[in-house]
């Protein structure tokens, strides 16, 4: 019984937006599935985890080779697979190229439908706006059929169902946005992480180097 309820308040609120709502309302549905696979994608790939990466990152840099080749075993990140090739090859000439275009494929990875989250958050609000324009439409049209008998009210109702598709629209583009947001800055971060374990195995401390041949 509660199901069916819920079934019609949706139905009546698709039908006061008419089409462009019910497309507003499919664009969040699919928003919010790309939205949770990215995290879980996140978290399997233990993005923002990078304590025994950066561990292993220091240990290299201090001279302690082992002692990293080991770090970077236990650690479940998906860049460890990038730093662990750098200390393999250990700034074999031309080696790094290589290196920045497996740590490039691996953010790739993440960037995936990120495209898709940005197209919606700035197409939801065009589609709200011309769902307000064609209800505006319609009730000036309304309008014009009644003649001098225009009632206000009916007017006024015609109206605001349709500014009913331009709120729609903002409410799903400002949450798709800031979800966009923060997701290209966990990536940023990652990429410079990236970068620090290729530079820092290729191009040691003077000091560290001094260590590890001594």
């Amino acid at each position: 019984m509660h199901a069916s309820d819920s079934l019609g308040a949706i139905g009546a609120f698709l039908a006061l937006g008419g089409p462009v709502l019910a497309i507003i309302l499919l664009l969040s549905v699919l928003a919010l599935t790309v939205f949770l696979v990215k995290l879980f994608q996140f978290r399997q790939l233990r993005v923002g985890r990078h304590t025994q990466l950066r561990n292993a990152i220091r240990q290299w840099d201090a001279g302690q080779r082992d002692e990293a080749r080991q770090t970077l075993a236990r650690s479940g990140n998906y860049l460890a697979r990038v730093a662990a090739m750098a200390i393999a090859v250990d700034g074999r000439e031309g080696a790094r190229a290589r290196l920045e275009s497996e740590a490039e494929q691996r953010l790739r990875m993440l960037e995936r439908g990120l495209r898709f989250l940005d197209f919606v958050a700035q197409l939801a609000p065009l589609l709200g706006l011309f769902g307000t324009v064609l209800g505006m439409i319609e009730a000036f049209q309304a309008m014009q059929g009644a003649g001098a008998q225009v009632d206000p009210s009916v007017l006024a109702g015609g109206i605001w169902v349709a500014l009913l598709t331009t709120a729609a629209g903002l409410a799903l583009a400002m949450p798709v946005s800031a979800a966009v947001a923060w997701l290209e800055s966990r990536i940023d971060g990652e990429r410079a992480l990236a970068d620090l374990a290729i530079s820092t195995v290729a191009t040691p401390l003077p000091e560290a180097a001094g260590d590890g041949a001594a």
